[in-house]
C-alpha cells in the first residue's frame, strides 16, 4: 500500500518545492474562502499552472475551502467551488458537514474531504461523514490513536504528522473573534494563543507562553498510525516558507520508504533548521509529552549546535557542525530566548558569531538559518521519465509514441532536394520539453528517405505531441451552478429559555423550559436539582469524546431517563440517532447558512439547534427557525483546551474548578477545569467579560457554566432586562451582535 505524503502549498513555488522533494499530494488555498487566508494562495492562472505539473507527475492536488460560509456568500462560494473542480483536483477540503451533504447530492460527483475544523475524534463523527457523502475525513489533532484505530476501519483517514498545534480543540476557537473579530474559522486567526499569559497558580504565576504549544513532529510513530490505518499523513504550514515544506517532505519519504539511522539524522536536523517550535512533540495521538507545551519559546527555536565561550571579547563556538556566511542564529539563557545573533567567521575550534546582545559562556546557540541547509533542500526536481518512438519517413505522416499514445502530424512529408533530416535533429529537437518536468529516453528514432521538413514545423510538431501528452489533464466538464432550495424560514411565536449550568437548585426553575446539565465530573451522578427540574433535561456532550467517555454518557442518559444531549460535534448527531435520543445542536456547529440549518434540522431526532456566536444580530435572525436559539447572554467559552495546561503535573495539582489567566493587558480568563470519563482533565477558557445581547431574540441560550447558583439565579431573573443585565456582570460585551466576524 502506498501511503500518502500531504504537503502544504502557500503559493506555486511551494507546491513545486513540495512535488519535486517526493510529496504525493498537496493542499492548497484559494484567494477566498481559504483557513489561511493570510497565505498568498492560488488564482486560476496559478492553480492551472500547478495542475498541470501534478498531474503529469501523478501528483494529487486537494484545494482547501474549509471556511465557515455565511448565507450571503453561498452562491459565491458554490461558484468557486464548482470552477475549481472543473478545472481538474482531487477533491476539495470543506469544514461545514451539511452544507457539505447538500453540495455532495447536487454534484455527486465531486469528492469532498472534511476538514480537521470539523472535529471528527470518534467513529460517530466518521459514520456521519460517511453518510453525508466525504470521502476522507482529516481527523481532529486531538484523536488518540485507540480512537483512530476505531476510524480507520469505517472511512479513508488523514492525520496530522507535523506542523503547527491549535491550542484549541480544531474548529472550536473563539478567542481571536472575540478579542478583535478575526476569527479563525473564516481564516484569519491572529494568534493570540501566541502570546504572554500567566495563571493563579504555584509555579506558573510568571508571564509565559501559557496556551502556545511546540510544533507536532509524530517522527517515527508514524508506524503506529500507519499500523492503526491511516493513509494520508499530513504536514501543516501553508504560511511558512518553501525550505520547511521541503525538509518536511524529505524527512517523511525517508521514513515511509525506508532509511538509515544516519539518513533519518541529517533529515530530522534539517527540519529543525527550517522550523522547530519547542524541540517538538509527539501529539495528543499519543497521550501529552513532556515537550507538549512550548511556554519559554513561542517562535523558530532551530537546531542547537554549541555553547558560547566569550574569549578575548569574541563569542567562540566549540562546535563539530559547520557553519557559513548568511547563517543566523538564536541564544538562549537558562532557557529563555536572549537575542540573535549571525556567523562572523570559522576558526580551529568551530565558529565566531557576532551578536548586538552582550552574551555569557554557557548560553546556548540555536542556529535558525542554514544557508546551505536550504540551497541544498531547493535542489533537484521530479521529472517524469518517457520513452518514445518516432517514425519520419517520405510520403508519409510523422509519427510519435509513447505507451499508448500515437500521436501523428497533419502534413505529409517530403523529398529533400537538399540537406536532409538527420535522426540528431529530432532527438535534439524532442528532447526540449516546453518546461514540462519530462526526462526524454529515445527507444527507436527512424528515418526512412531523404526528408525536408523546416525546423518550425518540427518544432510545431513537437509542441503539438507534448500538449496531446497531457491531454488526459484536461479540465473537466464545466458544472453549471444550481440554485439551491431551501424553503423560507418561518419564525416562530414561542419563546423558549434554555439554561447550561451545573446546579438548578433555584426558585425561578420554572423559567427554564429547556435544562443542560454540564457536570463538572462525569464519573458523579447527576444533580437532584437537574433531575426533579419540570423542564426538558439535555446532557451536555463535549466536541472532545473517547469511547469510554460515550459509553459514560450514554449509561447516565439511560439511567436518568434524559430527553437527549446538547452537543457540541457533529458526533452527536449520529450519537443520539443510533440510540433515538433528542439531539440540541448547540454553538460549537457553528451553523452560519441556511442550507446548512435545512440539511441539520431534516435530520431526524435533531430537536433544536443553535446558530453561531459569531454572527451579528441580523444574520442570526436571519437564520432563525421555531426551533433555532441564540446564545443571548452569560459566559462566553473561547476554546476547548483538550490538553492539561499545567503540563499533568497531577501530584501537585491543586485541582481548583476554576483557574485565571491573565494577559499583558491585565485582562482575566476564567479557565474552568472538568473531568470526563476516563478521569483526564479537560479545561474550558472564558471571555474576560460576559455576554449581552438578543433582546429581539425569542429563543434564548444562557450560559451559566461559571456562576454560582445565586449568580445563576439572578441571571434567569434579568435575562429580558438589558440594563439589569448590566447591573449584574458589570462587565460585559455585546459580542458580534452588533458587528459580525470578519
Amino acid at each position: 500500500m502506498e501511503y500518502e505524503i500531504l504537503a502544504p502549498a502557500g503559493d506555486l513555488t511551494c507546491a513545486e518545492v513540495a512535488i519535486n522533494s517526493g510529496a504525493n499530494a498537496v493542499y492548497l488555498g484559494l484567494n477566498a474562502f481559504s483557513a489561511r487566508a493570510s497565505a498568498e494562495n492560488f488564482d486560476d492562472d496559478s492553480l492551472i499552472a500547478l495542475l498541470k505539473k501534478a498531474k503529469l507527475l501523478n501528483v494529487k492536488v486537494y484545494v482547501a475551502m474549509n471556511t465557515l460560509v455565511k448565507d450571503g456568500e453561498i452562491e459565491d462560494f458554490i461558484r468557486a467551488l464548482l470552477k475549481v473542480w472543473s478545472l481538474g483536483v482531487d477533491a476539495i477540503i470543506l469544514q461545514d458537514i451539511f452544507l457539505g451533504k447538500a453540495i455532495k447530492e447536487k454534484y455527486p460527483e465531486i469528492i469532498l474531504h472534511l476538514s480537521t475544523q470539523a472535529g471528527v475524534c470518534n467513529e460517530y463523527g466518521a459514520k456521519l461523514a460517511k453518510e453525508y457523502g466525504f470521502s476522507r475525513v482529516i481527523l481532529a489533532r486531538e484523536t488518540p490513536i485507540s480512537e483512530i484505530e476505531k476510524i480507520t476501519k469505517i472511512i479513508e483517514t488523514e492525520t496530522f504528522a507535523q506542523g503547527a498545534l491549535c491550542s484549541c480543540f480544531s474548529g472550536q476557537c473563539y478567542f481571536s473573534s472575540f478579542a478583535g473579530g478575526n476569527s479563525g474559522n473564516r481564516g484569519r486567526c491572529k494568534q493570540p494563543c501566541r502570546k504572554l499569559y500567566s495563571y493563579d497558580r504555584t509555579g506558573y504565576g510568571e508571564k509565559a507562553y501559557a496556551l502556545s504549544l511546540s510544533d507536532l513532529c509524530v517522527g517515527e510513530k508514524i508506524e503506529k498510525l500507519k499500523n492503526a490505518g491511516v493513509v494520508s499523513f499530513k504536514i501543516e504550514g501553508r504560511m511558512r516558507r518553501a525550505e520547511y515544506v521541503a525538509a518536511a517532505v524529505k524527512y517523511y519519504r525517508l521514513l515511509l520508504d525506508g532509511a538509515t539511522e544516519t539518513q533519518k539524522e541529517k533529515a530530522l536536523s534539517d527540519l529543525k533548521r527550517t522550523f522547530n517550535r519547542g524541540n517538538y512533540t509527539q501529539g495528543l495521538a499519543f497521550l501529552q509529552d513532556k515537550r507538549f507545551l512550548s511556554r519559554a519559546v513561542q517562535g523558530h527555536l532551530g537546531e542547537k549546535v554549541g555553547v558560547v565561550k566569550v574569549e578575548n571579547g569574541q563569542y567562540v563556538i566549540e562546535s563539530a557542525i559547520k557553519c557559513g556566511e548568511g547563517d543566523a542564529f538564536k541564544v538562549f539563557r537558562k532557557g529563555r530566548e536572549i537575542g540573535g545573533a549571525i556567523y562572523l567567521k570559522a576558526n580551529k575550534r568551530g565558529f565566531i558569531i557576532s551578536s548586538k546582545n552582550r552574551l555569557l559562556s554557557g548560553d546556548n546557540v540555536f542556529i535558525t538559518t542554514s544557508k546551505a541547509t536550504n540551497d541544498e533542500l531547493l535542489k533537484g526536481s521530479k521529472r517524469k521519465e518517457i520513452f518514445l518512438n518516432l517514425r519520419f519517413a517520405v510520403g508519409e505522416q510523422a509519427v510519435v509514441s509513447c505507451d499508448e499514445l500515437v500521436f501523428e502530424s497533419d502534413f505529409t512529408l517530403q523529398q529533400a532536394q537538399s540537406r536532409p533530416l538527420s535522426k540528431k535533429d529530432v532527438a535534439d529537437c524532442f528532447m526540449k520539453t516546453d518546461s514540462l518536468p519530462l526526462e526524454v529516453n529515445f527507444e527507436n528514432v527512424e528515418i526512412v528517405g531523404d526528408i525536408f521538413l523546416a525546423k518550425s514545423q518540427l518544432n510545431a510538431f513537437r509542441r503539438e505531441f507534448y500538449s496531446a501528452l497531457i491531454n488526459g489533464n484536461e479540465k473537466r466538464e464545466r458544472l453549471e451552478y444550481e440554485t439551491f432550495k431551501v424553503e423560507n424560514f418561518e419564525k416562530g411565536k414561542q419563546q423558549k429559555t434554555t439554561v447550561i449550568a451545573s446546579n438548578f437548585g433555584f426558585y425561578d426553575a420554572e423559567k427554564i423550559d429547556i435544562a443542560v446539565y454540564k457536570p463538572n465530573d462525569y464519573n458523579e451522578e447527576l444533580n437532584e436539582s437537574f433531575l426533579q427540574g419540570n423542564f426538558e433535561k439535555y446532557l451536555y456532550f463535549p466536541c472532545l469524546l473517547t469511547t469510554k467517555d460515550l459509553e459514560r454518557i450514554e449509561y447516565l442518559i439511560k439511567e436518568y431517563c434524559l430527553d437527549g444531549v446538547y452537543a457540541e460535534n457533529y458526533a452527536g448527531v449520529q450519537f443520539a440517532k443510533e440510540r433515538n435520543l433528542n439531539v440540541f445542536a448547540g454553538t460549537g456547529f457553528n451553523l452560519t447558512n441556511k442550507i446548512a440549518i435545512d440539511e441539520l434540522t431534516k435530520t431526524p431526532f435533531v430537536k433544536y439547534y443553535a446558530v453561531s456566536k459569531e454572527l451579528d444580530e441580523r444574520e442570526q435572525m436571519d437564520l432563525m427557525k421555531e426551533n433555532g436559539f441564540v446564545l443571548t447572554s452569560g459566559n462566553l467559552k473561547l476554546m476547548d483546551l483538550c490538553y492539561c495546561p499545567f503540563e499533568k503535573s497531577c501530584k501537585s495539582c491543586d485541582k481548583k474548578s476554576i483557574y485565571s489567566l491573565t494577559d499583558e493587558n491585565n485582562r482575566t480568563f476564567p479557565v474552568k477545569r472538568y473531568v470526563l470519563a476516563t478521569g483526564e482533565c479537560r479545561f474550558e477558557t472564558y471571555n474576560c467579560v460576559n455576554l449581552i445581547g438578543g433582546k429581539n431574540v425569542n429563543n434564548k441560550i444562557l450560559d451559566c457554566t461559571l456562576f454560582s447558583l445565586d449568580e445563576t439565579t439572578k441571571a434567569i431573573q434579568v435575562k429580558d432586562n438589558e440594563e439589569k443585565q448590566k447591573e449584574l456582570y458589570l462587565n460585559y460585551t455585546a459580542g458580534h451582535t452588533k458587528k459580525s466576524v470578519l
